[in-house]
């Protein structure tokens, strides 16, 4: 799917682009179900886009086939006036609209899935930065509760959290990685099905990204987070899995020439093996024996999808 990763960079590569704009090229490839809301804050604006796409036995079919939640996770796409075009940190959006133009162009060629899949992600391109260790990030006119109250929908039984996640020395690959699944303030198992895609997806081992304990919990408290690769964990009872597009090197999240279409290629078409598989119910993110079994041992880990005690 070059070709639509291609489209997506250069649609999003532009200082003129907006929510709306991105919606438009959309509904003329044939995908009708469409939301933008653009919200104001502290230091600017963004438009938030979420695209609902219907599959053949989803819910918005009267099925019952389980709905797959891809987030293209960024603080903004570019950082203007202070740098000039597509930053790194655009990659999660790149992805997100790639993929959503892909399932428009396999819609036309009659190939629909299984499942319902909601896509969603912001469009801002001129977020802030911001510093951060071992080099900046991208920041944004937003908090991450807004990010997710417009990204996370209720109606996602599984989310893939795509995130540029190169400003680190623990994950240095050059690619995409995925996190183990993370639900309701469980780490989990890395799910064996998603390793698999990734294998056949790249032709590699997979990467795992290490992720902590304070990884998982809500930016706002205090500590220090990888990045914001799992925050929609955060804001759901689904399990999460991130999906890290990565580098060998520390990469400023504000640095612009760093995207790599090749690398976005793999991750958008990893998104889109996974929502053909989990439609069907082939792909599972983890163990739900498992998971009660752990539950009824050590107890709810729902906390640390808070800001701790007391807030």
């Amino acid at each position: 799917m070059m070709k639509q990763v291609i489209e997506a960079y250069e649609l999003l590569d532009s200082a003129y682009i907006t929510g709306e704009k991105v919606a438009e090229i959309l509904k003329e490839r044939g995908l009708e179900n469409i939301e933008v809301h653009r919200i104001k804050g502290e230091k600017g604006s963004t438009d938030f886009i979420k695209i609902v796409i219907p599959g053949k036995n989803g819910k918005l079919s009267g099925g019952n086939a389980p709905t797959l939640g891809i987030i293209g996770r960024l603080g903004g796409i570019g950082a203007r006036p202070e740098m000039i075009g597509l930053v790194s940190d655009a990659d999660g959006a790149v992805t997100a609209v790639a993929v959503a133009l892909k399932f428009a162009d396999m819609r036309k060629k009659g190939d629909v899935l299984d499942g319902d899949v909601i896509i969603s992600t912001h469009i801002c391109p001129n977020a802030p930065t911001q510093p951060h260790d071992p080099v900046p990030f991208m920041g944004s006119p937003v908090d991450i509760a807004t990010m997710n109250k417009y990204e996370v929908d209720p109606r996602m039984d599984a989310i893939l959290s795509v995130d540029t996640t190169k400003g680190n020395r623990i994950i240095n690959v050059r690619g995409f990685a995925i996190t183990p699944t993370v639900k309701e303030g469980w780490i989990l198992r890395i799910s064996d099905d998603l390793l698999d895609i990734v294998q056949y997806v790249t032709g590699k081992l997979p990467a795992v990204v290490p992720i902590t304990m304070q990884d998982i919990t809500p930016y706002g408290n205090g500590v220090y987070h990888l990045n914001s690769l799992l925050q929609p964990a955060t804001a759901t009872a689904a399990p999460v899995v991130g999906v890290a597009i990565t580098s060998e090197v520390p990469v400023p999240g504000c640095a612009t020439g760093a995207s790599h279409v090749v690398d976005i290629e793999q991750a958008a078409r990893f998104c889109i093996e996974v929502a053909k598989g989990f439609g069907r119910g082939k792909v599972k993110f983890y163990d739900e024996g498992e998971f009660k079994r752990l539950v009824e041992l050590y107890g709810s880990m729902h906390h640390l999808q808070t800001l701790g005690r007391g807030k």
